[in-house]
C-alpha cells in the first residue's frame, strides 16, 4: 500500500484508479440510460475538486450534452467551514434543461443545497446530482443523491481532484489519512 505525505499529514491509498474507472463507466451508463430522451442536458462541474471526475465521466457520456463549471468553496484545510462561497458563477443558460451537478464529494450536502437553490432561480427542467464520493454518515439533507460512484465513511480523502490545503489534486488514486 502506497503512502504519501502532504504538508503535515500522511495518507495511504484508499481507492485505486482502476476502481474509480470501473465506477465511472457504471455511473455514465446509468446517466446515458436515464437521460437518453432529454434534449441536451447540462453537466455542471463544481471546481476545483470535480475536474478529474467530470473529465473522465464525460468521456463515457454519449448524450448530446454540454459541460460548464462553477466554483464554490467550503473547506479550509481538512475542515468544512459550513460557509459556502461562490467564487466563479454559472455563465450558461439552463432554462428548461436537465441539469446534472457533478461533485467530487458530498458530505453534509450544504454545497449541493446552496447550488440547487441558486440554479432553481434559472428555471431548469430538473436538477440531478452525480458525485464521485458520498459520505452518508455526514449527509444532513433530505434530497437524494441520484448518482454515486462510492459510498465512503466520513474520512478526509485526497487525490483524484481532491486536495489537502492545495496539495494532492493531481494524484491518480484516492488516499485517506493514515
Amino acid at each position: 500500500m502506497e503512502r504519501i505525505t502532504l504538508h503535515d499529514k500522511t495518507f495511504r491509498t484508499y481507492i485505486p484508479y482502476k476502481d474509480i474507472e470501473k465506477e465511472i463507466v457504471r455511473v455514465a451508463g446509468a446517466l446515458n440510460r436515464d437521460l437518453k430522451d432529454e434534449e441536451s442536458p447540462v453537466f455542471i462541474g463544481i471546481l476545483n475538486g470535480s475536474f478529474m471526475f467530470i473529465a473522465d465521466l464525460m468521456k463515457q457520456v454519449t448524450l448530446n450534452a454540454s459541460v460548464t463549471f462553477v466554483k464554490l468553496a467550503s473547506y479550509s484545510g481538512t475542515e468544512n467551514t459550513g460557509k459556502i462561497v461562490e467564487v466563479l458563477g454559472l455563465c450558461h443558460d439552463i432554462t428548461n434543461k436537465t441539469v446534472v451537478i457533478v461533485e467530487d464529494v458530498v458530505d453534509s450536502g450544504s454545497t449541493i443545497v446552496k447550488l440547487k437553490q441558486d440554479l432553481m432561480k434559472r428555471n431548469p427542467k430538473q436538477i440531478l446530482v452525480c458525485t464521485l464520493l458520498f459520505k452518508p454518515q455526514a449527509y444532513k439533507q433530505k434530497d437524494p443523491i441520484e448518482y454515486v460512484c462510492f459510498d465512503i465513511p466520513n474520512d478526509f480523502v485526497v487525490g483524484y481532484g481532491l486536495d489537502y490545503d492545495h496539495l494532492g489534486r493531481h494524484l491518480k488514486d484516492i488516499y485517506v489519512i493514515d
